[in-house]
């Protein structure tokens, strides 16, 4: 499989001289299994730029786009994509709903002519909604993706791609689960909640079982644990638990992911400075990188 991040940066697009290095778009990921069959992970505004690669080549695109959940910053770069407006391409969105809400109409509201001048329904290529949730498995070509509520306020799952053999899991935003602080917190979905709470032990360990044997881990590690104190059920993890997410799983790789809007290119290489100096101090043997935008890897 080869892998090229679009957008690492978290909650709002932060371009200027600070967020150079690693980029300032939103969330997206491309997966490329062997034979060029492609998968998206999320749709913020780094898949602008991916479709305009796409457009670029002159390829016609087959692909499956699964998005975690439709916070602004991982659904608002779908608008641009331009491959979504060319006849004969054909993509399948896969995304959580809520009762009230189907996925579709998730999409095509953002696309509302209040917001937007084009609406859902205007677009050329074909495509197909498929709602997931808590546990399902879905064939995608040759590779089998499965996905996992994680805790962040909506509904919001993870996803695991294995494909002859490699293990890519994706969790672009995720809170350390805290029983005491479930009890207050009113913006979490009370299924996902139930989830967590029948765990026994630590509640956590449905999602270090989720990531188990990963070769590479993308995983939200949005403030330092300093910032986090503050910022509890913002549903986002400081990278001390995300190194222990690794850790627990016993994953290859780790790449630190949805970087804080307010963290200079500086600030994530400090982070990444702390979080290599504690894999070492505690004898952790999985390496560690922070999600840099353009750049690209073999798994």
């Amino acid at each position: 499989m080869k892998l090229k991040f679009w957008g690492v940066r978290g909650s709002i697009p932060t371009p200027g001289k600070h967020t150079v290095r690693y980029g300032g778009n939103t969330p997206c990921v491309e997966l490329r299994l062997d034979n060029e069959e492609l998968i998206i992970l999320d749709a913020g505004t780094g898949i602008r730029s991916f479709g305009d690669y796409i457009i670029s080549t002159g390829e016609s695109i087959q692909a499956h786009l699964f998005i975690t959940h439709p916070h602004w910053d991982h659904i608002q770069g779908f608008p641009f994509f331009k491959p979504a407006f060319i006849p004969g391409n054909e993509l399948t969105i896969f995304g959580t709903e809520r009762h009230d809400k189907k996925l579709h109409e998730i999409i095509a509201e953002q696309m509302n002519r209040i917001y937007f001048p084009v609406q859902l329904h205007e677009l050329n290529a074909k495509i197909h909604f498929r709602p997931v949730g808590e546990g399902d498995r879905i064939n995608v070509f040759d590779a089998v993706v499965t996905s996992s509520y994680v805790n962040h306020p909506g509904f919001t799952v993870g996803y695991r791609i294995e494909y002859k053999g490699k293990t890519i899991v994706y969790i672009s935003d995720n809170e350390p689960y805290d029983r005491k602080a479930a009890k207050r917190l009113t913006n979490f979905e009370q299924t996902v909640n139930d989830k967590f709470e029948v765990q026994a032990g630590d509640p956590n360990q449905r999602v270090f079982d989720f990531c188990k044997g990963a070769d590479v881990l993308i995983h939200d590690a949005t403030y330092t644990p300093e910032e986090y104190i503050d910022r509890v059920g913002w549903g986002h993890s400081h990278y001390l638990y995300t190194l222990r997410v690794a850790t627990e799983a016993n994953v290859k790789k780790l790449y630190l992911f949805h970087h804080d809007q307010n963290h200079s290119d500086d600030k994530v290489d400090e982070i990444l400075k702390k979080c290599k100096k504690e894999i070492k101090s505690r004898g952790y043997k999985f390496e560690c990188e922070a999600a840099i935008e353009n750049a690209e890897l073999v798994i």
